[in-house]
């Protein structure tokens, strides 16, 4: 499971000259940030003004490894990584309305210690894997793209551990 910190939030509100957006765009209510707990990855609801009738897509993503470890029937025990597992991404549409945009929270849940499991290998098949408790970190990405843009205005990106 996640802990109820986040370790690292960078947060980039269009400060930067890859910034796309409607001229007057601006966030006008709440904060673009994201939290972990429990076993989820969770994004703030805020609201951008000044964007006209341009509708924005958030997008959140998450990539997470844990150790594993494989144990023989003797009791023999070897810590292996996991792969990265790639948490299924959720896209949500936003759209405008009296010249603003509502941005949805939005969650992410990390992958079961079966997943974890599965992107590991051990030494032979006749090996036990287990996930090692508090071993499970996550790194993640929330952005908001306005329609028409190809970079996004705003990025949330972070990393969770347990």
């Amino acid at each position: 499971m996640l802990s109820k910190q986040v370790l690292l939030i960078a947060i980039y509100l269009g400060l930067a000259a890859a910034q796309c957006g409607p001229s007057g765009a601006h966030i006008q209510s709440g904060t673009a940030q994201c939290s972990c707990s429990g076993n989820h990855i969770s994004c703030d609801p805020f609201q951008i003004c000044g964007v006209g009738h341009t509708d924005a897509n958030v997008l959140l993503t998450a990539s997470c490894t844990a150790t594993v470890t494989c144990t023989n029937r003797g009791g023999n025990t070897v810590e292996v990584k996991s792969q990265p597992v790639t948490v299924p991404s959720r896209t949500v549409n936003a759209n405008a309305r009296n010249g603003c945009v509502n941005i949805p929270s939005i969650q992410l849940t990390e992958p079961s210690n079966s997943q974890f499991e599965a992107a590991a290998s051990c030494p032979n098949p006749n090996w036990t894997k287990s996930v090692k408790s508090g071993s499970t970190s996550c790194t993640f990405s929330e952005t908001v793209t306005f329609e028409g843009c190809n970079t996004p205005f705003t990025t949330v990106q972070g990393s969770c551990s347990a």
